[in-house]
């Protein structure tokens, strides 16, 4: 007990020299060694680097997961070192309830066929980003906790040591000085015309006392300096150390930006064939749709109109993309009106009715009916009598095609 006693008294004494040693230095009142430009340098490149990390990370988290609230809960999770339980994604639970609701709907409707078809889609999205999330938190945001949680704080209590070491060696220069200062005036030449010699005595006593007092000083100030050093030596080479973690650190963005290159990829290719399946699917539930391969128009009856026959004569020659156009004539009683394919070159853009459209997303054109698009662009598009809602004619230029709607916005 008598042993912690003194120790806590020694350690509160150097706390209070320290503490004395700051303030005086805040306040102008005393020197403090300053480090050398390239020390200074490091310091400043390894305060760089813990803020900017500390950004990216918590940025790179909200990217991953938006919801704050499920953030903290794997948070608590990670510090309680227990196993974050698993989720689904926004997508695959999104792809239960559209599946869920075709069942209800029935899957072999239309609405239903639809439906299952994007809730699968919806399904592999989901996943993808699974797979993203956890290789993203693999290989980027766990070297960067690595860093801040362990190199980082070995490096901060680095620091820490050697600024106390620092302001113990400023405290052994500045009580150096003052007892030098102290011995030159004991040292000085005395007064002989003083009545009284017993000063004589005091002050050769005083002098010899305080000699004793500067060499002691000058013993540890060779001490904290030799101290000062070596804490600066080992703080120095693990600041150094940070071009390391930036080589790291630049390793694993490779690994981030690739693992995002891929989780992109598939969601593009995932969309591109619901896309095409959505196409199919189209003009089997909906009437009035494009045809897209000129061969499949079949032969005109030899009662046909003019303008049907030579739509069909065109089938001889190159593919041309056809609209259909439901006709004016009404057929035998009972039947079906029959649709006439135009040519696209041969359809004429209505008095009225003709709009422009900003083009929205690109496009790639599914058949030879349809109209590629590019994003920005201004095209001319006007609907036909019997065309599928969803569905315009484009102009932009001398090409003409259908165009989705989605992809558009209308603008007069």
């Amino acid at each position: 007990m008598d042993f912690n006693m003194k120790k806590l008294a020694s350690d509160a004494g150097v706390f209070f020299t320290r503490a004395v040693q700051f303030t005086e230095e805040k306040l102008g009142q005393a020197e403090k060694t300053e480090l050398d430009a390239h020390f200074e340098n490091l310091l400043a490149r390894a305060d760089s680097t813990k803020n900017w990390t500390e950004k990216i990370q918590r940025q790179t988290e909200v990217l991953l997961q938006p919801n704050p609230s499920t953030r903290v809960e794997e948070f608590l999770y990670e510090k309680l070192d227990r196993k974050v339980p698993s989720r689904v994604t926004n997508g695959e639970l999104l792809a239960q309830y559209m599946i869920e609701a075709a069942n209800d709907f029935g899957p072999t409707s239309p609405y239903g066929k639809t439906l299952i078809k994007v809730g699968e889609t919806e399904r592999r999205l989901g996943g993808a980003e699974r797979d993203f999330i956890h290789s993203a938190s693999i290989n980027f945001l766990t070297p960067l906790r690595n860093f801040l949680e362990g190199d980082w704080r070995t490096i901060s209590k680095e620091r820490r040591i050697l600024q106390n070491r620092r302001l113990d060696l400023d405290a052994c220069k500045a009580r150096l000085k003052k007892a030098k200062a102290a011995e030159a005036k004991a040292a000085a030449v005395p007064d002989f015309n003083e009545t009284r010699p017993r000063n004589y005595i005091l002050s050769a006593s005083a002098s010899a006392l305080w000699s004793d007092e500067v060499e002691k000083a000058e013993h540890e100030l060779r001490m904290a300096q030799t101290e000062f050093d070596r804490q600066a030596e080992v703080t120095r080479l693990l600041l150094e150390g940070i071009s390391s973690t930036h080589v790291n650190h630049l390793r694993c963005l490779h690994e981030f930006a690739e693992a995002q290159t891929t989780y992109y990829a598939q969601c593009y290719q995932y969309m591109l064939d619901l896309q095409k399946q959505l196409g199919n699917s189209r003009g089997e539930m909906l009437p009035g749709t494009f045809v897209g391969n000129a061969e499949s128009v079949s032969p005109p009856p030899d009662n046909a109109s003019p303008t049907v026959a030579a739509a069909a004569a065109s089938v001889a020659g190159p593919a041309v993309p056809t609209i259909p156009v439901v006709p004016t004539a009404v057929g035998a009683p009972g039947s079906a009106p029959a649709v006439e394919a135009l040519n696209a070159s041969d359809v004429k853009p209505p008095a009225s009715g003709t709009r422009k459209a900003r083009v929205l997303y690109d496009y790639e054109a599914a058949d030879s009916s349809e109209l590629s698009l590019l994003s920005d662009e201004m095209i001319m598009v006007y609907s036909l009598p019997g065309m599928d809602p969803d569905w315009l004619v484009g102009e932009r230029g001398n090409q003409k095609g259908k165009v989705p709607v989605t992809y558009l916005e209308l603008l007069s």
